[in-house]
């Protein structure tokens, strides 16, 4: 009987020295896994994985399949902000706070973060309802700003003073409430600096709004900089408020929005990782003006310890044959003589074409781009053939008269492809007469119809 007791003792003990994350998606999807992270700065640390187990239930009579996972955390968890996730690309995971409490949640996988809802966690249900609370109030004041701008006929004024009346009564009460809370920085810094009258132009609403809009945000403070919010609001800031139609006009304040944003963080391992976010942003849209910009205004600012060599040798590598970026030189001997792309000045324009005879594709176009070259006297080819050995390559370049012929061998461990990061052939590269890069042709005809508006 002692043992048995000791036992129930044990296990009672041990229970309660364990934390749960349980989630519930409805429907559910395809996948079965999910992966738990502890978000750091701009990163994010993996902790543990699951497996979503499938249960079916009734729903207005109709049976609904629903997702079920659950995470299991020893009592030494660090306190912060958790991310759960589902799919890799898209909209595929669940943030949440994590305080020395079980948390239990349910959402629909398509739209988690306005579906999100929690049953269990006193951080999590708390700050949820501050949410829903202050952006319905907070949409008021815009929709009655919005409306006052296109109809300045209108007197709003007292409805306007009525909703901002509502949105101090609701943050005064949570910013209260939320006092020792882990949470209570997060309900500070979502306030929104908002005009206390009516703005009369809507020139005047966007700088109001750009020139305020970090004002109640602590970029020092651990709990933010350890979570998505101040990432979340900086994408806001640079890439949706800071906006403009004329592409020269967007560079420009691309380049004032990056510079606002990094002045104000002062703990330089959150600005490496801030910096890092905001490459990889801007890589998605290949903008190698701002990549070049935050490297060297910003990036190679930062101690040397902090910075991140092997980021930085990746980013730029990925990028070093972009459009807008001078082509990486090369070296070849033909006929016993050594030529060099960057000393070429034969033509005013260059096709850098990587290609292979084992190539079904190459086989195809490269006749074709030949005889459509055929008496053009304003742009040289330099054919550069990856292969196994030369065997093919000496045959075939017969057949190609008047180009430059480079052997590639290694083929796709070639030095030089990799330089260009070629990863299927054929690849062109069309260049000008200083070998910029001018454009990336996809396909044949693309390729025709870049040299015909030469």
């Amino acid at each position: 009987m002692k043992k048995l007791l000791l036992l129930i003792f044990l296990t009672s003990a041990f229970s309660y020295s364990q934390y749960t994350i349980q989630g519930t998606m409805t429907p559910t999807i395809k996948s079965d896994w999910v992966i738990l992270y502890k978000i750091e700065g701009a990163r994010q640390k993996f902790v543990q994985n699951t497996k979503i187990k499938i249960d079916s239930v009734l729903i207005k009579g109709t049976k609904q399949a629903i997702g079920n996972f659950s995470f299991t955390l020893p009592k030494e968890t660090k306190i912060g902000a958790y991310r759960v996730t589902y799919r890799l690309e898209g909209a595929g995971f669940v943030d949440f706070f994590f305080n020395k409490e079980n948390v239990g949640f349910g959402f629909h996988p398509d739209y988690p973060n306005q579906s999100v809802v929690f049953s269990e966690s006193k951080e999590n249900i708390f700050y949820k309802s501050y949410l829903d609370l202050i952006s319905k109030a907070q949409q008021t004041i815009d929709s009655i700003q919005v409306t006052s701008l296109k109809k300045p006929n209108l007197d709003l004024k007292l409805a306007y003073q009525a909703a901002i009346k509502k949105v101090k009564s609701i943050q005064n009460k949570y910013l209260e409430a939320s006092q020792g809370m882990y949470i209570h920085p997060f309900v500070k810094a979502s306030f929104r600096n908002s005009s206390s009258e009516l703005i009369s132009t809507p020139q005047e609403y966007m700088k109001k709004m750009i020139t305020t809009f970090f004002d109640k945000m602590d970029f020092n403070n651990k709990a933010l900089m350890n979570s998505s919010f101040l990432v979340d609001r900086i994408t806001d800031y640079v890439f949706y408020i800071n906006y403009s139609d004329d592409p020269e006009t967007q560079q420009k304040l691309f380049k004032t929005s990056v510079d606002t944003v990094l002045t104000k963080i002062d703990n330089v391992v959150f600005k490496k990782d801030v910096i890092e976010f905001l490459i990889s942003q801007f890589e998605n849209s290949k903008n190698l003006v701002l990549i070049d910009y935050l490297f060297e205004k910003h990036y190679n600012k930062l101690p040397e310890g902090v910075q991140n060599k092997k980021f930085k040798e990746e980013k730029l590598g990925l990028l070093v044959a972009e459009v807008g970026r001078i082509a990486p030189d090369f070296s070849w001997k033909e006929n016993g003589k050594t030529f060099k792309l960057s000393t070429l000045n034969a033509a005013e324009n260059y096709l850098v074409i990587f290609w292979s005879t084992g190539c079904s594709h190459c086989l195809r176009e490269i006749p074709q781009i030949h005889k459509f070259l055929q008496g053009n006297k304003k742009v040289k080819v330099v054919a550069f053939s990856l292969e196994t050995n030369d065997f093919g390559w000496k045959n075939y370049k017969q057949n190609l008269p008047n180009w430059h012929h480079v052997l590639g061998l290694n083929k796709w461990e070639n030095k030089i492809a990799r330089t260009y990061n070629i990863i299927s052939t054929p690849s062109y590269f069309m260049l000008d007469a200083n070998k910029k890069i001018i454009a990336k042709p996809d396909a044949l005809e693309d390729v025709k119809k870049f040299i015909e508006k030469l």
